[in-house]
């Protein structure tokens, strides 16, 4: 097995010696180093690093973040290290074992798909916000982005060489670097399983360079981008629905149903030509072709108008409803519900 382990650092404590010590006595020779421009207090701890055979040390002027330090380490094993099955990326403070990493590694040389480390966040010993921040991503994940997983933020990950190219393509410089691979990686069909690991937090994690707040809510925006385009499409929808029911209250007089159905397809026509090409051009950067996947758009947004006038209609009806104002409100309720599913049908057979 030929595979390089990537170690991405920031002002590391004496404990990366012994990381780097433990993965040479498992048998992994190449250790590259990325210092992402530390302080110079721990040119010291760099210094004993150089003068291990088994390491590189890649250096970047100032602090460039954990996404740039891992895309600086992909670039340096695609062209120094063109026959390795694949890299395996780990963390500078133990919280991998040497054990872990070597499993990783022999499951992603011997099946040629990623392996990501799993850790169990239903342990006692795991930081409260490390617990929250992991299973709000995971159910984001798994609601908005159709990837079930269980550790969305493990910095243990075994990936072949073949997916290297694409990955240093990604944007993202940071921690949300992280998550735009596996986004990228369903997207690009690059298959990868998890591998359950040791969870190993020390002095609570107190280590980290994460910062719950900044960092959060880059990886959030570049997840929920996937579900505004549907959102600010569902208010034009309502929008436009309320605007056509007030216009034609006089026009159709007492026949209810005929104005809600109008409403509703005018609504529909504007506001899903406008939700198709943002979606195909910009959240779900479609490579199918326009004639594709227009007409499986428009399949599902027939049907979807069809239920949604149904349930608006039959609800108005049920409660005697007449008024346009709470018919507005009844739509708004009933397409946030659709939008849901309208969402993840677009995600895995209209975009595919």
């Amino acid at each position: 097995m030929n595979v390089p382990v990537i170690i991405p650092t920031f002002n590391p404590k004496e404990k990366i010696i012994e990381v780097i010590d433990g993965l040479n006595n498992k048998g992994f020779k190449n250790i590259i180093i990325i210092d992402d421009g530390s302080k110079p207090e721990c040119a010291n701890i760099f210094s004993e690093i150089e003068k291990k055979s088994c390491c590189t040390l890649l250096r970047h002027e100032v602090n460039r973040g954990k996404g740039r330090g891992l895309k600086t380490g992909f670039e340096y094993v695609i062209k120094n290290f063109p026959d390795c099955d694949g890299v395996v990326t780990t963390d500078d403070d133990g919280q991998h074992t040497p054990d872990d990493i070597m499993r990783c590694a022999e499951i992603m040389a011997r099946d040629k798909v990623a392996v990501l480390g799993a850790r169990d966040f239903s342990q006692d010993n795991v930081p409260p916000k490390s617990k929250f921040g992991n299973n709000m991503t995971r159910i984001v994940f798994r609601i908005v982005c159709g990837i079930k997983i269980t550790d969305t933020q493990t910095g243990l990950r075994a990936i072949p060489l073949g997916y290297l190219e694409q990955l240093c393509k990604i944007s993202g410089e940071r921690f949300e670097y992280e998550t735009n691979m596996l986004l990228e990686m369903k997207k690009q069909g690059l298959e990868f399983k998890e591998e359950t690991i040791s969870t190993i937090y020390s002095d609570n994690n107190s280590g980290t360079h994460f910062n719950p707040l900044t960092d959060s809510i880059k990886i959030y925006a570049i997840i929920l981008k996937y579900a505004l385009s549907s959102l600010i499409c569902s208010l034009i929808d309502v929008g436009i629905f309320t605007l056509v029911n007030l216009l034609t209250i006089s026009f159709f007089g007492e026949n209810e149903s005929l104005r809600v159905f109008v409403a509703t397809a005018t609504a529909r026509v504007v506001s899903s030509l406008t939700n198709y090409f943002v979606n195909q051009r910009g959240v779900f950067q479609s490579k199918q072709s326009v004639k594709k996947s227009i007409v499986k758009y428009y399949i599902l947004a027939v049907i979807q108008l069809v239920v949604s006038f149904l349930l608006v209609n039959g609800v108005s009806m049920l409660f005697g409803v007449e008024s346009s104002g709470w018919q507005t409100l009844i739509k708004a309720v009933i397409d946030t519900i659709l939008f849901f599913f309208s969402f993840s049908i677009q995600r895995d057979w209209v975009y595919k």
